[in-house]
């Protein structure tokens, strides 16, 4: 078992088993974020993906989801909090 010191929870917990993703970006999320950390990762994008329409196909969508992967994993730039105006629906 691997130990990181995880940017999303400010603490030590289990790393990934692999890089999550390609290239710079995923060596540096696989020696950064812990399994829990990429998991609150995972159910943050389908909320991304979904509020603002974004297409995994299309250029411009993947640049933003990096954009607020950025944000959310490593508190750099502006994205990556919760879309503005989004409310849970209510059961």
């Amino acid at each position: 078992m691997r130990i990181v010191q995880c940017t999303v929870l400010n603490r030590e917990a289990e790393g990934l088993e692999k890089p999550p993703y390609p290239g710079e970006l995923g060596e540096r999320i696989y020696q950064n974020v812990s399994q829990e950390g990429w998991n609150q990762w995972l159910q943050r994008l389908v909320l991304i993906i979904n509020e603002n329409r974004l297409s995994t196909a299309d250029p411009e969508s993947v640049n933003l989801i990096e954009q607020h992967m950025l944000g959310f994993l490593f508190k750099e730039g502006d994205l990556g909090d919760v879309p503005a105006g989004f409310a849970p629906r209510k059961k």
